[in-house]
């Protein structure tokens, strides 16, 4: 297999695993769903779902080098690029550790919490609305320097070719409309909204995939 088309694979596989991590993505109600086995079954896909994030994250960002390395990295928006999104993914793996790791181990011990113990079952209620607030604080960074990241390659897809141009045109949409939900406070981040997002960027990343496997080893629009 050429080094474009690992790359191109890299990207769809990615996305592919986001998108499933959002799908099964449990809520906080399913975290602390009433019975032992409905908890525990949220607990796991929590894990599941988050341990799937961890891995998809990094496979994109070696496929978006992948793209970079056919578009040039001495490209000043090409280089702003990868800076973006390695920002991006320094902050969303501390917010998918606190959502699926950490979130779980919560409500464990908030279930398992004698219900005669009040200060420890509020402790645990109050750490765990900090937990949500650190995973919101670290997505809202994530939503952010990834979005811009897009916008900065597909700005730097523009006349590298038609299906290059369509590319670049996917990613403005999704990048600057994100960009501009997020700023307008339209962007809620709960699973549903990130979910939302996620699925939109997800499609850009596919679609990057497909112009950096269609290239072969040359860089695109060549």
């Amino acid at each position: 297999m050429e080094r474009s088309s690992v790359y191109g694979a890299a990207l769809v596989v990615g996305a592919l695993g986001m998108v499933v991590t959002m799908f099964f993505h449990p809520t906080a109600h399913d975290l602390l769903a009433a019975g032992g086995e409905a908890a525990a079954g949220g607990r796991a896909a929590a894990a599941a779902t988050h341990a799937l994030a961890l891995f998809s994250a990094p496979v994109i960002y070696f496929g978006l080098i992948g793209l970079s390395r056919g578009l040039g990295t001495e490209r000043p928006l090409v280089t702003a690029a990868l800076v973006a999104y390695g920002f991006a993914l320094a902050a969303v793996i501390p917010a998918t550790v606190a959502s699926g790791l950490v979130a779980p181990a919560l409500t464990e011990r908030m279930l398992a919490a004698d219900p005669s113990d009040a200060a420890t079952r509020d402790a645990l209620h109050r750490i765990f609305a900090y937990n949500g607030l650190v995973n919101q604080g670290f997505s809202k960074v994530y939503v952010v320097a990834s979005s811009l990241a897009v916008l900065c390659w597909s700005l730097a897809l523009f006349g590298r070719g038609r299906f290059a141009r369509l590319v670049a045109l996917a990613g403005c949409v999704v990048g600057g409309l994100s960009l501009a939900a997020f700023f307008a406070g339209r962007l809620r981040l709960d699973v549903h909204g990130f979910g939302l997002f996620v699925l939109a960027q997800a499609a850009w990343v596919v679609l990057a995939g497909a112009l950096v496997s269609r290239r072969g080893d040359s860089p695109p629009g060549t």
